[in-house]
């Protein structure tokens, strides 16, 4: 009796199973790299055997919130005739391996890429058999290495300041996790017993407030996720709020400042000296000469010093001789007497060569001048001829436009005798016209000049 129990409910249960359609795909989530060839698996099973139609449609979805459903491809089958319609976005890298008798509707995707990090669906309808579980979905992860994470400071590295050190890469997927480490300025891990400034990490974001000299070191910054991991490096630097960017650069621009006045009192301090030295040179003659009656005035103090040593003679026996004629043997003050005597002689030689060499230097700076004196005589000269031949010029100007003015005068006095004429010609003219209308009275006749020519008559 329990056998026949145990078959009758295994037979409810084969046609319970195969009383609708049933889809399925064995997974809900694929990984596979960027740049893969890819096969989404999906198998249908219907409660009728052979099918005379059948439809198989493979959509896609974003993952993000309200995103709109796509569709890839349809597969037509109905009495022997197939037809498989491809939308354009995925022509070439999309085709269906598709096994009716089987159950078997794979999708094949070629060269994936993050873009096709969405959720995949398999949907089969077969007329006449409605019921069941008609679509099955499966999420599609495309594993991408987190690119090189880029490291920035945000805000003003100065204590007691509050800043923020941003950690992010372009590319990786899954999203990357990301983890802050820090070392000191020796670069030795930091000392959890020492100064620890506040700080809070979070999506890659490490905040740091109120920071302070110890804040200064290195930070490293880790992208990670399962395939690999990226690093990037970040030094930071925390000044006093006096040497900030700008004092340096004020600084900096203070001593350009004052280097500069330097250099133009300096070439200042130069041409002062040098304006000197050319009135120096002027008056050199003056002070030469001053010179040469102060060494005459000394040349003849010397002299009278020479003739008072003179007084003392020496023998030919060793003896001194003095000027009133006794004798008497070596003494010791008379030989210091001497020695002063020839160094004072040295002394004048002495300066009497100084004198020599002034003179010399003299003479040269002399020469100087004569040459100098010789350039501006010649440019003095040159100057002069051409000032005389701008006065030929202006003369010959002169002459052309007094030819000019008597031109003009003689064109003016032709023709004031011409209006005179003319102005004669009218009068004859009329007086011969209004001789027959009114009776002539020589009263009324002006006089006539005496240089008035005669009148032409064209009657003859």
């Amino acid at each position: 009796m329990d056998g026949a129990l145990r078959v009758v409910f295994l037979a409810c249960l084969m046609v319970s199973e195969v009383s609708g359609l049933q889809v399925n795909i064995p997974k809900d989530v694929y990984e596979y790299a960027r740049g893969d060839n890819i096969t989404l698996p999906c198998s249908f099973e219907s409660k009728i055997a052979a099918p005379e139609i059948v439809i198989v449609s493979w959509t896609v979805e974003g993952t993000q919130a309200n995103a709109k459903e796509t569709l890839i491809l349809t597969y037509y089958y109905a009495n022997g005739k197939v037809k498989l319609d491809k939308k354009s976005t995925y022509e070439g890298r999309v085709s269906l391996d598709i096994d009716r008798k089987s159950g078997k509707a794979d999708l094949k995707l070629s060269s994936i890429t993050l873009n096709d990090n969405k959720v995949f669906q398999c949907r089969v309808q077969i007329p006449g058999d409605d019921e069941g579980k008609p679509a099955a979905t499966s999420r599609l992860v495309v594993l991408v290495a987190p690119s090189t994470p880029i490291c920035k400071i945000e805000g003003k590295a100065v204590y007691g300041q509050d800043i923020k050190l941003t950690c992010h890469s372009e590319e990786g997927s899954p999203p990357p996790v990301y983890k802050w480490e820090s070392r000191d300025v020796r670069d030795l891990p930091r000392n959890p017993n020492g100064p620890v400034t506040r700080s809070e990490e979070s999506n890659g974001v490490l905040s740091l407030f109120n920071i302070t000299r110890e804040t200064s070191g290195y930070y490293t910054c880790t992208s990670s996720n399962k395939i690999r991991s990226a690093k990037c490096n970040i030094t930071l630097s925390v000044m006093p709020p006096s040497m900030n960017v700008g004092s340096t650069a004020g600084i900096i621009a203070g001593v350009v400042i004052f280097l500069l006045i330097l250099v133009i009192v300096i070439y200042c301090c130069c041409c002062r000296k040098k304006k000197d030295k050319h009135e120096d040179y002027a008056m050199g003659v003056r002070e030469e000469k001053s010179n040469h009656s102060e060494a005459a005035r000394n040349g003849d103090k010397r002299h009278a010093d020479e003739d008072e040593e003179a007084r003392v003679r020496m023998t030919s026996d060793g003896h001194d001789r003095y000027a009133d004629g006794s004798e008497s043997g070596y003494r010791e003050e008379d030989g210091d007497r001497r020695r002063d005597y020839d160094d004072r002689r040295s002394d004048y030689e002495d300066r009497r060569r100084d004198y020599d060499d002034r003179r010399s230097d003299y003479d040269d700076r002399r020469s100087d001048y004569d040459d100098r004196r010789r350039d501006y005589d010649d440019r003095r000269s040159d100057y002069d001829d051409r000032r005389r031949d701008y006065d030929d010029k202006r003369s010959d100007y002169d002459d052309r436009r007094s030819d000019y003015t008597d031109r003009r005068d003689n064109y003016a006095d032709r023709h004031e005798r011409y209006d005179d004429e003319r102005r004669y010609d009218d009068e004859d003219d009329r007086r011969t016209n209004s001789r027959y209308d009114e009776p002539y009275d020589d009263r009324d006749r002006p006089p006539v000049p005496s240089n008035k020519p005669r009148r032409r008559d064209y009657e003859e």
